[in-house]
């Protein structure tokens, strides 16, 4: 069992190593042929998300590799709440990139309300990270307040996905990007919920870490 576990482990630290290059070097190869504003923009979010990705998933390697739990706790709490912050932004910047793909006016009328709404739910998202009451440092953080934190979140992603699922058919390359959000939250919200009680749902983060490599994908072609 115990050896079965290390294999795991060490197949999840390939896997994690495997897609921060995967993210740096896409973020990296769409700023260097940035020819447009939307790549140029798709490169700053690839490149975000990975050095987000970055301050969460070299603590958890660590952690794997060396067996010290304790020692990269903080450190991984740490990581998360960065992560947390990083991956609001990435979303506020999928939706500017949506909002420049398909021609929108971000001044205009129609999508004032809508272009508000966006930036509320991020800002009250990235508010509710700040709290102390997150227990970001803690060994068992407060589920109530991951459940807080997420609700703008997860309102948030709707939006999004709607808004591809919407327009997203006139720019072919990214026709299933609403997919791929929608996706990405459904395995998302079950670790949020009972991970606490069931820690192979964690689990789930591997699935999820692929859709946002599809994602990443998607905007090679644009």
């Amino acid at each position: 069992m115990k050896k079965s576990k290390r294999v795991f482990g060490r197949v999840e630290a390939a896997f994690d190593i495997l897609y921060l290059l995967t993210a740096f070097l896409i973020g990296t190869y769409l700023l260097y042929t940035g020819e447009t504003p939307v790549r140029k923009l798709a490169g700053i979010m690839a490149v975000l998300l990975g050095s987000g990705d970055l301050f969460h998933l070299i603590p958890r390697i660590a952690v794997i590799l060396t067996g010290q739990e304790e020692r990269w706790a903080k450190a991984m709490g740490f990581g998360k709440f960065i992560t947390s912050i990083t991956m609001t932004v990435f979303y506020l910047l999928l939706w500017r990139l949506g909002l420049l793909l398909f021609g929108m006016d971000i001044e205009g009328k129609d999508w004032d309300v809508w272009n508000t709404a966006v930036y509320l739910l991020a800002s009250g998202r990235i508010l509710l990270c700040l709290f102390p009451q997150n227990g970001w440092l803690e060994h068992q953080p407060p589920v109530r307040w991951g459940i807080y934190r997420n609700l703008p979140f997860l309102m948030l992603g709707a939006v999004v996905a709607m808004f591809f699922a919407i327009h997203g058919g006139q720019v072919m390359e990214v026709d299933h990007m609403w997919i791929a959000i929608t996706l990405s939250f459904g395995f998302y919200l079950p670790v949020v919920l009972w991970v606490h009680r069931n820690p192979k749902l964690g689990m789930l983060m591997l699935p999820k870490t692929c859709i946002y490599v599809w994602m990443l994908v998607m905007c090679l072609f644009l």
